[in-house]
């Protein structure tokens, strides 16, 4: 049996979703744990395969003492060379710890709904095909770290993807279920009519058309990362700046 994959996550009744039903059909168990609400995280990886930090409501940029206390954790699968997944609020989470600035658009604009991405050379070689769009629920977006390798771009937030040694970050989300859409866009209504944002109907509409690219692309990324370990351990250079962040 695999050692479980630890999933991360900010909201009571949070679920990982799609990602979390591809690393089970993997063979994955998963070992859920929510800071906020006082779950401990581990002081060493070696009894998991992976972990995973999912998205949330919090800001990377907040002083609350379990988000700082999950951006330094990520240090743990980073110099273990474990793969460390970032899922929006998690890769924002990476972004900073490496230094990156992680804000609102200029313009106050927003991604909600699904958005066009484009995967870098680097991205292709690291799984294909990708999406031709992908789902997005975000304010914020961040700048590329100091030594991470620009994996999929985008137009309003330009960077959707990159990986620093083990760790990759995705902007968007690739987790997102039917039921959880309805639920997002129930809940966050009041967030589609922010500049940028798509209508609900459209949100459904581009699921219809997008979604299955989607899934393909989800498993066949999620077995790389799976993979990654210490064929991508970070340069020295890259791991002293990790220690030092």
């Amino acid at each position: 049996m695999h050692a479980p994959v630890l999933i991360v996550l900010h909201q009571e009744r949070s679920t990982p979703g799609r990602v979390g039903n591809v690393l089970r059909n993997l063979g994955f168990p998963l070992d859920v744990r929510r800071p906020r609400f006082g779950d401990p995280l581990p002081e060493t990886m070696a009894g998991h395969a992976g972990a995973v930090i999912f998205g949330g409501p919090m800001s990377a940029n907040d002083t609350e003492d379990f988000i700082r206390r999950e951006i330094d954790w990520i240090k743990v699968p980073l110099k273990e060379n474990k793969p460390y997944l970032g899922i929006c609020l998690g890769a924002q989470m990476l972004a900073h710890l490496l230094g990156a600035k992680v804000g609102f658009h200029t313009e106050g604009h927003v991604e909600i709904g699904y958005y066009p991405i484009r995967p870098t050379e680097f991205g292709q070689k690291m799984c294909s095909p990708w999406p031709e769009h992908v789902y997005q629920w975000h304010r914020e977006g961040f700048d590329l770290p100091a030594g991470g390798e620009l994996v999929a771009e985008g137009d309003t937030f330009p960077v959707q993807a990159f990986r620093y040694g083990s760790g990759h970050a995705l902007q968007f989300h690739p987790d997102v279920t039917h039921a959880t859409m309805c639920r997002w866009t129930t809940r966050g209504h009041e967030r589609m009519q922010l500049p940028g944002a798509k209508s609900r109907a459209e949100h459904f509409a581009d699921r219809a058309v997008h979604d299955l690219a989607a899934r393909a692309w989800l498993a066949s990324f999620l077995d790389h990362w799976l993979n990654c370990g210490a064929a991508c351990e970070a340069p020295v250079g890259m791991q002293k700046a990790t220690e030092e962040a």
